[in-house]
């Protein structure tokens, strides 16, 4: 019996956020191994960051090169990275990308997996900031209730993290930091994609080519730790860093994917249900039970998010309602 076309979409989408919630819980995961393992023992987070865009870098370069010899087969944006112009637009971008993920790495160095949803979800709350500065957008009184209820529920985290015994002070400060990183640079990605054509897959390729040789002054602050890591040529330490750099590549594709086949509203509620699962998933594999009061401050944050989007959604449908009408 042959499936009908709904039945095949509703397939397509449900493999999509599928691979969307793998590929983003392996990431946390795997970099979260790398950054604090017993058995691994390096403290190096620059320095795997920078691995993990150096493998992006050379799967985007690998992937341009046989899109040209095999145009049939493999499809891949063209564009010269060493362009100036393309430099001169890019390369702003690459230093907030580089000040995105060094401060994420961190903070998962520091905080434990079920308190990193929490010690990074003042993202919407930043990008309601910035937005207001740079774009002078404006925000309701109804988004901006949720992000005061996302703003009780972290400072309601913070306390409960605090009463646990496993508050890291540093590690929540790098979280607002990558939190602040992240909105700025989802906001300044709108204003470069244009100057790649509205490639995504360029971008990508252009900020992690960047990124690679960025890091590589960054690293002497990190020189005395990786002359004193002797597993550095291991397999099972290669094996983990290259699936962090595939994972960091692909997480960006599946992003992407997932709001072509649903919607930007089912992409972020996706976002906070993998969120909500992560940090049931990490309480169980680490083996952190938490108390009632922690877990409500995860449920008041991931409310306060999701409210977010969804009124966010039905403000900018009833703006752009009429114009949609009047083309009709």
């Amino acid at each position: 019996m042959k499936l009908d076309t709904l039945s095949l979409k509703y397939v397509q989408i449900f493999f999509v956020v599928v691979a969307y919630w793998i590929i983003s819980i392996l990431t946390v995961f795997v970099n979260k191994t790398l950054l604090t393992s017993d058995k691994l023992d390096m403290d190096a987070p620059m320095f795997i960051a920078w691995f993990q865009c150096f493998v992006s870098a050379i799967i985007c370069f690998t992937m341009s090169r046989l899109s040209k010899v095999f145009p049939n087969t493999v499809h891949f944006p063209g564009g010269n990275p060493f362009n100036s112009t393309t430099i001169k637009h890019v390369l702003p971008l690459t230093i907030l990308y580089i000040l995105m993920i060094s401060t994420n790495n961190y903070c998962l160095k520091f905080v434990d997996v079920t308190f990193y949803y929490v010690g990074r979800s003042l993202t919407t709350v930043f990008n309601v900031i910035l937005s207001y500065i740079i774009l002078g957008q404006t925000t309701s009184i109804s988004c901006l209730l949720c992000c005061f209820a996302v703003v009780c529920g972290f400072f309601l985290g913070v306390d409960q993290e605090n009463l646990s015994g496993s508050f890291s002070l540093v590690g929540t400060i790098f979280g607002v930091l990558s939190s602040f990183s992240l909105a700025f640079y989802s906001i300044q990605i709108k204003k470069v994609l244009p100057e790649v054509s509205n490639q995504i897959w360029l971008l990508s390729y252009f900020n992690n080519l960047y990124a690679s040789i960025l890091f590589i002054p960054l690293l002497a602050f990190e020189a005395k730790e990786l002359n004193n890591f002797s597993r550095m040529f291991e397999l099972n330490f290669l094996f983990l860093m290259i699936i962090g750099g595939i994972c960091g590549l692909s997480i960006g594709y599946v992003t992407v994917l997932q709001v072509q086949v649903t919607s930007p509203l089912t992409h972020n509620i996706s976002g906070t249900a993998k969120s909500c699962f992560q940090t049931i998933l990490a309480s169980f594999w680490y083996n952190q039970w938490k108390s009632t009061m922690w877990w409500f401050s995860n449920a008041v944050v991931l409310g306060g998010s999701a409210a977010y989007t969804i009124v966010k959604n039905r403000e900018m449908e009833k703006k752009y309602r009429p114009v949609v009408y009047s083309r009709c």
